[in-house]
């Protein structure tokens, strides 16, 4: 069972939050193609395939609910942002021919409950 505690920093939560997201798309048989993926000034947290498909995921992970879901964070600037990179590293990677989605997956964390995710697959 993952330890939270409630002097993690909002950086060690994230960290967190990617990590237990990556096992999770592992375990649901998604390829890794890479974590960070960063240009233009932001950051896809997680770029995989789901089967033919390529998926740039956003992580978003909270201690508590009292602000709202984890997922209501990605908000239409955010979005845009997303897709911006998504479309650069496509033309690097000259992948402009391929389907591909947007998902997030949303942690909530629990000092007592452990944590619960869950996945919004073709979220924007």
């Amino acid at each position: 069972m993952l330890r939270i505690r409630n002097k993690q920093t909002p950086h060690d939560l994230g960290k967190l939050g990617e990590k237990t997201a990556l096992n999770y798309l592992i375990d649901n048989k998604y390829k890794i193609v890479t974590r960070g993926f960063r240009l233009f000034r932001g950051e896809i947290d997680i770029i995989a395939y789901d089967q033919k498909t390529l998926v740039f995921v956003e992580v978003k992970a909270r201690r508590s609910t009292d602000y709202g879901f984890p997922e209501e964070s990605v908000t239409p600037s955010k979005q845009r942002q997303i897709r911006k990179i998504a479309e650069g590293f496509m033309a690097k990677n000259s992948l402009q021919d391929l389907e591909c989605r947007f998902d997030v997956i949303s942690l909530s964390f629990d000092e007592k409950e452990g944590y619960s995710i869950r996945h919004f697959k073709d979220a924007f």
